[in-house]
């Protein structure tokens, strides 16, 4: 029997583990001390899940940054972010009527709006503090109303000159986030251009634009088809004054003139480089324009 000695005192021990790990499993379970915040170590580092500490091990069965019993969630450390959806940064787009994808894009007003010698003012790129201002309030002065193509990474800065846009009568349109090159982009890069334009307009003011314009004018198929997707028209225009090669005050006026014709769209500029000619032309040349019998609108969207 001696030689059973060993055996049955290996498996007295070997139950003792067990029962004891069974116990303190059960402790860490229930919340018995193993929920106890660790004190702080000495030399004053700080000890798991103290500011500056190493992150406390979620024990069986707990929820991932759920913190001690007890906590408001209002009260967890500022990462904290990274649980919430990402809808909540980023609501979904409603459903938009959406229309046909054009070839190429609106040129000019419709013959019934040349009729009544309707014109269109457009102003790219913006907006920009420096110079949007001063031309929303000419045109206030006036009461004249335009067209204003956004781009995003300007738009997002500047969410209160969106508001004071279209409190004013002014529409928004879509001009891509960076003005880049679109035929130079892939597809998925085009859509994150104008999907976020879009969705910077559509927080700020409440809707989402209905009017799109290529940068520089290069367009290409992937361009309308994402434009429609989002419910967009596509427009250019028939006036270029070339503000944005700042070739002074009066050659952006003349141009203005000398393109006024009854549903000419005239391109100019409030952002994108040094604009105080293109504030001073407007001055200048929209109250000649007035004079003359001009009848500054905005655009109506074609059938759907």
């Amino acid at each position: 029997m001696k030689n059973d000695e060993p055996t049955v005192g290996r498996r007295v021990l070997l139950r003792t583990a067990v029962f004891l790990g069974i116990a303190a499993a059960s402790g860490m379970l229930t919340g018995g001390e193993a929920d106890t915040p660790a004190p702080a170590r000495a030399g004053g580092s700080a000890g798991p899940g103290a500011p500056g500490g190493p992150a406390p091990a979620a024990g069986p069965g707990s929820a991932i940054a759920a913190g001690p019993p007890g906590l408001n969630a209002a009260a967890l450390p500022e990462k904290s972010y990274r649980l919430r959806p990402m809808t909540a940064e980023s609501p979904a787009r409603p459903p938009v009527a959406k229309p046909a994808v054009r070839t190429r894009p609106i040129l000019e007003l419709p013959a019934e709006a040349r009729t009544g010698r309707a014109m269109v003012l457009t102003f790219d790129d913006g907006p920009d503090p420096r110079y949007t201002p001063a031309i929303l309030d000419t045109l206030a002065r006036h009461g004249v109303r335009a067209m204003f193509f956004v781009c995003g990474e300007m738009a997002t800065d500047n969410r209160d000159l969106l508001r004071r846009m279209v409190s004013e009568g002014h529409v928004i349109g879509n001009h891509t986030w960076t003005h880049p090159l679109i035929p130079s982009l892939g597809r998925g890069a085009l859509e994150s251009e104008i999907g976020r334009t879009s969705d910077v307009v559509q927080q700020s003011v409440g809707e989402a634009p209905v009017w799109f314009r290529a940068p520089y004018g290069a367009w290409n198929r992937a361009a309308f088809e994402i434009g429609a997707d989002l419910g967009m028209e596509p427009m250019a225009w028939t006036v270029d004054t070339l503000d944005w090669k700042e070739p002074g005050t009066g050659a952006i006026v003349s141009r203005a003139l000398d393109g006024a014709a009854p549903g000419a769209i005239v391109l100019n500029h409030d952002a994108g480089g040094d604009r105080s000619q293109s504030v001073r032309a407007v001055a200048t040349y929209l109250p000649e324009l007035l004079a003359r019998g001009y009848r500054m609108t905005l655009p109506t969207l074609p059938p759907r």
